[in-house]
């Protein structure tokens, strides 16, 4: 949980939105939790993902892997147990990974 509560306050710390964390855990085991956020725009994921990225570095967490910085839509960063997408309104409304995931259920840290 500590984890979690970590990346949320990074979010937070850029005035991400509509911040949710699922347990995938049961459903799959490709993590154990999403963090779904919404940014503004794509600069605004963007600077979302580059701060929690920098801080994560300086927690000396470990990140598998980024995806879609370029593009800025959605955003996935692979931090193995914690998968963290950073969405724009749009793209969030369009992939809709919360009601694919609704058999998850929803954490509060």
């Amino acid at each position: 949980m500590e984890k979690l509560r970590f990346i949320k306050e990074k979010l937070e710390d850029k005035k991400a939105q509509d911040i949710v964390i699922l347990n995938v855990s049961r459903l799959t085991n490709i993590a154990d939790f999403f963090v779904i956020a919404t940014a503004n725009s794509p600069v605004h994921a963007r600077a979302l993902a580059d701060h929690l990225l920098e801080e994560a570095e300086n927690a000396g967490m470990d990140v598998d892997h980024v995806e879609g910085m370029e593009f800025g839509g959605w955003i996935l960063i692979d931090m193995l147990d914690v998968i963290v997408h950073i969405f724009t309104p749009e793209w969030r409304e369009y992939y809709g990974i919360e009601w694919i995931w609704s058999e998850a259920e929803r954490v509060r840290v």
